[in-house]
């Protein structure tokens, strides 16, 4: 069933605003993905979160994945934490692959990713979860920006196709015909373009090649996936890493999620999908594509399938969902009522306010009420 937008809740359009007015992340201080941050009772946090969080048992969760939901990780420990003395939640990032394999370890308490299980991955589970599976619970948006580093350029537009070609390194040049004819009036330099890509299995990634897929116009030959497989190019680590280089390279370009691309001042393209005119990389328009995702998970799991070849009005093509990935059944006994508590609070609509205030996208009402619904009945 389709997740109309006038389903979406108030506080999508309040992140929206509030992004646009560029509030920055560095007050989350999750510029590090590596950094292994935690959150225990005592913390500082606004009044009003904590008047909105049912703390449940003390208890402690171990929690990681991916980067892109860091910082809005950061926001909830900390306003969970004051309001829960004795509790303690970390949540360490390195990509969304590593945290489904942590998770199918039995290391950690949850996952964090950025696309949701694969069948394989599911079965892996059942092995962790006693008498039952992981199950995918969407927990916020986010929008993937194409970052670049262009003297004189401030305005980039690209397309599917095109973006899919830069990446693949079969358009080498930043003033080639291709990009030219999608930047008219603009002053291309003859300068090599310097990709660059995630060197972890990443969520995001996977999310970028289902646009490439999608939209690309046949011009990305490769599988989607976590594990980055264009030619060429250079890699580094997490979204701060990628971020990080794109800041320093001339004539670079690569993929992270808007609140890096603001944290670190960097310029993001706007997409021609077809569209009237090109979109523009904000949360206003990502949410427009958002709240369309249709269902594709079954029972308890709440997967959403994304349009990433979108041509509505003002519809920003190149988004992702990141989800919570727990059992549904065969969750620790000792823990169990910790992480219903937190997630109740990071689904609420106090919790998606926080998160939208700091960049990211909050999800339609119509769904965090069935996130809540499931996030009841995890045994």
């Amino acid at each position: 069933m389709k997740l109309q937008r006038n389903g979406r809740s108030k506080a999508l359009a309040i992140g929206a605003m509030a992004l646009v007015s560029s509030l920055s992340l560095a007050a989350c201080g999750s510029d590090n993905n590596n950094t292994n941050t935690t959150a225990t009772g005592g913390s500082t946090g606004g009044a009003a979160a904590s008047a909105a969080i049912t703390c449940g048992k003390p208890g402690s969760l171990i929690a990681a994945g991916s980067t892109a939901q860091g910082a809005a990780m950061d926001v909830w420990k900390t306003s969970f934490a004051a309001a829960c003395s004795g509790t303690t939640i970390n949540y360490q990032g390195g990509g969304s692959g590593a945290g489904i394999q942590q998770f199918n370890q039995g290391k950690i308490q949850f996952a964090g990713s950025d696309s949701a299980l694969k069948p394989a991955e599911v079965e892996a589970s059942k092995a962790v979860c006693t008498g039952g599976q992981g199950i995918d619970l969407p927990m916020v948006g986010g929008l993937i920006s194409l970052v670049y580093n262009i003297d004189g350029v401030d305005n980039l537009v690209l397309d599917g196709p095109t973006a899919a070609k830069i990446f693949d390194s079969q358009i080498t040049k930043w003033n080639a015909p291709e990009i030219a004819a999608l930047n008219p009036g603009a002053k291309l330099p003859d300068a090599e373009i310097q990709t660059f890509h995630r060197s972890d299995d990443a969520g995001t990634t996977e999310n970028l090649t289902k646009y490439f897929a999608a939209a690309g116009g046949g011009a990305w030959s490769y599988p989607a996936g976590k594990a980055w497989t264009g030619k060429l190019g250079q890699s580094a680590n997490g979204s701060a890493g990628v971020s990080a280089q794109v800041k320093q390279v001339k004539n670079s370009i690569s993929y992270v999620e808007l609140a890096y691309a603001q944290t670190n001042s960097l310029k993001s393209a706007a997409i021609n999908t077809g569209a009237s005119k090109p979109v523009a990389a904000t949360a206003e328009n990502a949410a427009t594509t958002i709240a369309k995702a249709q269902a594709a998970g079954t029972g308890s799991d709440l997967a959403l399938k994304l349009d990433y070849a979108t041509k509505e009005e003002g519809a920003y093509p190149l988004v992702l969902i990141t989800y919570e990935i727990v059992c549904d059944k065969g969750n620790k006994a000792e823990t169990l009522d910790t992480l219903k508590s937190f997630l109740t609070y990071t689904a609420s609509d106090a919790g998606q306010k926080a998160v939208g205030e700091k960049g990211y996208v909050p999800l339609p009402k119509t769904v965090t009420d069935k996130v809540n619904g499931v996030i009841a009945t995890l045994a």
